[in-house]
């Protein structure tokens, strides 16, 4: 610890001389103190270099609570899917359910990683997409308890509408949603959002490169696929069809708000844009 010292002078009496300030002792843990709570004198630490609130625990930006959740996501994904693989070795149907699990944590961390990577502006806590709405978590957890019941109480039911190349396409749909998926928010950086805007930023600008040249939506695109994959890879028939329905009229519906933005911001550029590109969602 560093401590401020005065020069003695050699042969001047004792009591002209300057006092030596000494160190001053850190307090005992546990020990009360005059001094702030440490909480507050980190924070008050943290105001003083510049750091804002947001990224205070508790804060939009919080990082450990980013910290925390991406942890815990990689955690359950890498148990989930070590899992799934130690069960299909042993030739058991139950590989099902911790399959789903590994894949829905993957999808939630890239949401943010590929955010924060490429987006930085827009990466919070939110942006794990974790608090979806009470439909979304409706939807996965029947999901899963579909495939809990089937996997285990219906083996052979199970067998016959889930054979070996269903699970493969199941497969194959869930990495191109994906790899769409993130490709897709990393092309359009920071012109992407999770929320349709109603107001155009500065800077916004329309993405018709990559991805984009092909696809109008290739991040709903994604999602749409990706979600129906997980259901096929599964052999979930009654959530499959749910599935299909649910997500059809969610982007339908969200595709025509905010297309109706993008023309009031873009005009007749997002109209010929739209005239050359498809949605790739069936009868959107």
């Amino acid at each position: 610890m560093a401590t401020a010292t005065a020069d003695i002078q050699s042969g001047a009496p004792p009591s002209s001389r300057p006092e030596i300030s000494r160190p001053v002792m850190a307090q005992p843990m546990g020990s009360n103190s005059r001094s702030a709570p440490l909480d507050a004198r980190m924070r008050q630490s943290w105001e003083s270099n510049g750091l804002p609130r947001a990224f205070y625990p508790g804060g939009d930006r919080s990082l450990s609570g980013i910290a925390l959740r991406a942890f815990l996501l990689g955690c359950v994904a890498v148990l989930g899917l070590l899992s799934s693989v130690a069960l299909v070795f042993y030739e058991s149907r139950l590989w099902r359910p911790p399959f789903f699990i590994g894949t829905l944590c993957i999808f939630h961390f890239l949401e943010f990683y590929t955010t924060a990577e490429f987006n930085t502006p827009t990466a919070f806590v939110s942006s794990f997409l974790l608090s979806n709405g009470s439909r979304y978590r409706q939807a996965h957890t029947c999901a899963f308890v579909e495939t809990l019941v089937t996997s285990y109480f219906l083996p052979g039911w199970q067998s016959r509408v889930n054979p070996l190349p269903m699970i493969a396409l199941g497969l194959t749909m869930i990495v191109i949603g994906q790899v769409v998926r993130s490709l897709a928010m990393a092309q359009a950086g920071t012109n992407f959002n999770h929320q349709v805007q109603s107001q155009k930023n500065d800077g916004h600008e329309l993405v018709t490169t990559g991805l984009y040249a092909y696809f109008r939506h290739p991040s709903y695109f994604g999602f749409f696929w990706w979600g129906l994959g997980t259901q096929v890879a599964l052999g979930n028939t009654v959530c499959l069809v749910g599935y299909a329905g649910i997500l059809w009229y969610f982007f339908n519906h969200r595709i025509r708000g905010e297309e109706k933005h993008l023309i009031e911001f873009f005009g007749n550029e997002y109209k010929a844009y739209k005239a050359r590109t498809r949605v790739w969602i069936p009868f959107i």
